[in-house]
């Protein structure tokens, strides 16, 4: 079921030097009715930064955040946490598996960071594990995997918790063509199968053409409708 996100006059930016570098200004938009977003942008636009904010893993500097009509801007640090390990699943371009976990230890961390019972536990593994193709590669360790079969141990690790949003940051970045479109159409299916939001921040016109929905984060830090022919 698609998750309504709120935004709320949203202030964000960084010291650089002796300046404040804005990056949002007074960023307003709510996200609802659409399973899968995409987020487009070109590169240093801020798009990152948002999914840390949708995270908790940042804080803005001013305005409110509502995820499912939870202010998750005024959560204590210990609920922050506990909000992105049981509501909050992460695809990373750089797929950040554990290199000293196999790739069924990588899945069963956060569903032991969540006290899941074992024989759930195991269960749960199996069923993400076979729902990526990945069941018997699961006590390889991800230095013996190839880079698209890493990526699908990053979208199984996003979903093995069932979290209700799962972000992805640049997931085909990493990847050549062929396994880039075998990934974003993986982490598509597996996240809206699983019943997640999904909301996806790229550069890439063809993976935001994947989403049900596209936005532009523009170079002022403001979502606007998708439109072609962008200047890019």
């Amino acid at each position: 079921m698609p998750r309504r996100i709120e935004l709320h006059d949203i202030h964000h930016g960084y010291v650089q030097g002796n300046a404040l570098q804005s990056i949002f200004s007074g960023l307003t938009h709510t996200f609802d009715n659409a399973n899968s977003i995409a987020i487009l942008g070109r590169s240093g636009c801020g798009k990152s930064t948002l999914l840390n904010l949708l995270s908790g893993i940042d804080r803005p500097q001013r305005g409110r955040i509502l995820v499912d009509g939870d202010e998750i801007t005024s959560f204590s640090d210990n609920r922050l946490t506990i909000y992105r390990r049981r509501y909050v699943g992460i695809v990373f371009q750089s797929f950040n598996l554990v290199p000293t976990l196999t790739v069924a230890d990588n899945l069963r961390l956060p569903l032991e960071l969540n006290n899941v019972p074992r024989k759930a536990r195991e269960r749960r593994v199996d069923e993400v594990l076979a729902r990526v193709e990945m069941r018997e590669m699961r006590e390889r360790y991800p230095e013996e995997l190839s880079g698209g079969e890493q990526q699908r141990v990053a979208v199984a690790r996003s979903v093995v918790h069932q979290p209700k949003l799962v972000l992805a940051d640049e997931p085909t970045g990493s990847l050549d063509a062929h396994n880039g479109t075998r990934a974003i159409e993986l982490i598509r299916d597996t996240a809206v199968e699983g019943g997640h939001t999904l909301l996806i921040v790229t550069h890439s016109r063809a993976v935001a053409r994947y989403a049900d929905k596209v936005l532009i984060l523009d170079d002022h830090g403001q979502l606007t409708g998708y439109r072609d022919g962008i200047a890019w």
